[in-house]
């Protein structure tokens, strides 16, 4: 949705620090759950949802215009489309916009008696359409609904226009058409990258040579998920699922080399039972940790690797060496990326290994050093580049193609890796 790619100023009141020291009060029949203790909480709960329901009732997130017999009834960013929409068809209709959960179970009732139909609006699953129908069989059981099942799309997100033409189907007026895309065989491609320096890519690029395309690349959440053009990124699905994947397939049968990848931070958070997981079952996989000493894709937040707090105090540096051989891996190296020729005899002899290995493949994310004011020389291609694509193919966003040769732009963070790579020697550094 567009709320995500939405900003704007924000008025910061005082900040006033807490009036007093928290502290716990010991309540077992409320904070332990018991089945004995869950069966009143949960009427409990029951309860509180009622009270904030009725709360919620004049909250400014809900607001409910009556007019015509017609009526819309929309949630979130939808509401706003909705009420453009009727303003721009200049309809009679009623409109109920919804901003929270609980639904505003009065609201709804008032919309549902008043009208003779309602179209429920919102993204993706019929959530408060649903509500909406269970509420209707009382207040209005001959209440014509529309919504997902004929009126609006279940995949994808909504605009302006799809709302605007569901509202004027349902009111019998003309559609607009919809703004034509571009032809996507004119567009140039646009796939996503890793940032020019990255040391993920040499990490991958180095997978790969070792393990062959042949292997399988189970990978997870982070920066190093955009190396899915590498073809070293085979599947994706949660937090520290790369090793269990990985784990499973082996386990499944599956004979090739098995090659599995996440980053320091994900590792932290939710690879560590997964690794010790596979020791346990004795999983023959590699579990490539690509260490860049940050979290770099949510904004550079510390984590227990790195020895500093979110606050930016100094504390315990935990050493991922240490941790992946107290869960039970029989081979840990540590290698650095830009020394690509070990980073591959690293990656050869993990593959080899008749267990469950792990690489740690350690360089500081290229836009933390370069904020650390880390300037190394930037590289150019000279007379000997024979045109083959070979670092084009290596991905780096700062290696351009242009009258049958390689050019390096200003991107170039001088990281070195693509002078090893290319088999004319064609790329050296920039004279001082």
């Amino acid at each position: 949705t567009r709320v995500s790619h939405s900003r704007s100023d924000v008025e910061v009141g005082e900040i006033r620090p807490p009036a007093e020291a928290g502290h716990f009060v010991k309540n077992p029949a409320q904070r332990v759950a018991l089945p004995v203790h869950a069966r009143p909480l949960h009427v409990e709960l029951l309860a509180k949802q009622e009270r904030i329901e009725a709360e919620l009732e004049g909250a400014p997130w809900n607001r409910l215009v009556l007019r015509g017999k017609t009526g819309v009834i929309a949630s979130g960013i939808a509401a706003l489309y909705a009420q453009e929409a009727i303003a721009e068809l200049n309809e009679d209709i009623s409109l109920l916009s919804l901003g929270t959960y609980p639904l505003p179970g009065r609201m709804i009732r008032k919309m549902l008696e008043h009208v003779s139909r309602v179209m429920v609006i919102e993204e993706l699953e019929p959530v408060v359409e649903e509500q909406v129908k269970i509420l209707a069989r009382t207040v209005n059981p001959g209440l014509e609904i529309l919504g997902k099942e004929d009126s609006i799309p279940r995949q994808g997100e909504l605009d302006i226009i799809t709302v605007r033409n569901a509202i004027a189907r349902m009111m019998k007026r003309p559609e607009r058409p919809a703004a034509k895309s571009p032809d996507p065989s004119i567009l140039p491609p646009r796939p996503p990258s890793l940032c020019p320096g990255c040391g993920h890519r040499a990490t991958y690029y180095a997978m790969k040579k070792a393990f062959g395309k042949n292997a399988i690349f189970p990978s997870d959440i982070g920066c190093y998920t955009m190396a899915v053009n590498m073809g070293t990124v085979d599947t994706c699905l949660c937090m520290g699922a790369s090793i269990t994947l990985a784990s499973g397939i082996r386990h499944g049968g599956e004979t090739e080399g098995i090659c599995c990848s996440l980053g320091d931070s994900t590792f932290l958070h939710g690879g560590m039972t997964g690794l010790l997981n596979a020791a346990y079952n004795k999983a023959r996989i590699t579990v490539a940790i690509l260490d860049n000493s940050t979290t770099a894709m949510t904004g550079h937040q510390p984590h227990p690797g790195t020895g500093v707090t979110v606050t930016g105090e100094a504390t315990v540096q935990v050493s991922l060496e240490a941790l992946a051989k107290a869960l039970g891996a029989g081979l840990v190296e540590t290698v650095d990326p830009y020394q690509l020729d070990e980073t591959i005899k690293s990656f050869e002899r993990a593959r080899d290994y008749p267990g469950l290995s792990v690489i740690i493949a350690r360089r500081p994310c290229v836009i933390k050093a370069r904020k650390a004011g880390q300037r190394p020389r930037p590289l150019q291609v000279n007379d000997e580049c024979k045109g083959c694509k070979i670092c084009i193919d290596f991905g780096c966003p700062a290696i351009e193609f242009e009258e049958e040769r390689a050019r390096i732009n200003s991107l170039c963070t001088g990281c070195g890796v693509c002078a090893a790579i290319c088999p004319a020697l064609a790329i050296e550094e920039v004279a001082p």
